[in-house]
């Protein structure tokens, strides 16, 4: 299997159950969904004109469309040479459950590492089974893509974005569509750290006994 990687680095993760944590971010390229706020509209389209050495993608200054093709044996090589120390490893993109991650999965995790994916829920999740999986649920997007229960049914984490009370009704029906497992952890997210959005997700987490997701990582500016 060969993954095409838009990004590779370490940071703190900034979002959901693992805010703090040290991580490893694989970032790969290509997304159909199509989310109008999203920040990584440049890993949406793959072309074969934007294919370049592994090298070069880690050279990258600036977000960009281009991606080197990787198999998982030299993502955990590349993950070694820069001398990386985090063991929480975050597939994102794009849109990763677009690729069969099992065998990237079966690497990472034989050479000492925890994974996490986060995955906006519209394809099916392969990967192994310790994987901790994120689904942040993206309803009636452009791309036209509808949430799968069986996604949703995988997910140890819902990260659900929000910035209005409908995005809240929103939810509340795709938990009935498309029930999670007991014990599943509810994260609100608020859109681009509006104020607004901020207090209406406190104030439904306070009521649900739900979790609060601020984005810490834009909020201190790093990756």
């Amino acid at each position: 299997m060969i993954y095409p990687i838009n990004e590779l680095f370490e940071t703190i993760q900034g979002e959901g159950v693992y805010t703090g944590v040290p991580a490893i971010f694989i970032r790969l390229q290509g997304c159909p969904v199509g989310c109008p706020w999203c920040d990584t509209q440049h890993t949406w389209d793959k072309s074969a004109d934007d294919r370049i050495a592994i090298t070069d993608v880690l050279a990258k200054q600036q977000a960009s469309t281009q991606f080197a093709e990787v198999s998982p044996d030299d993502i955990l090589a590349q993950i070694q040479a820069l001398g990386f120390t985090a063991k929480h490893v975050v597939i994102t993109g794009g849109e990763p459950c677009m690729y069969d991650l099992r065998p990237l999965a079966a690497v990472l995790e034989a050479a000492g590492y925890r994974l996490q994916i986060e995955t906006s829920g519209t394809f099916e999740v392969l990967t192994s089974p310790q994987t901790w999986v994120t689904v942040s649920p993206k309803v009636d997007m452009p791309g036209g893509y509808a949430v799968r229960a069986d996604a949703m049914l995988r997910a140890n984490e819902v990260k659900y974005p929000v910035a209005m009370h409908k995005h809240i009704e929103q939810l509340d029906q795709l938990l009935l569509d498309c029930p999670v497992q007991p014990g599943t952890t509810i994260c609100l997210q608020p859109i681009s750290q509006r104020p607004h959005a901020t207090e209406l997700a406190m104030r439904i987490c306070r009521q649900r006994n739900w979790r609060l997701s601020v984005q810490l990582h834009k909020y201190l500016a790093i990756d």
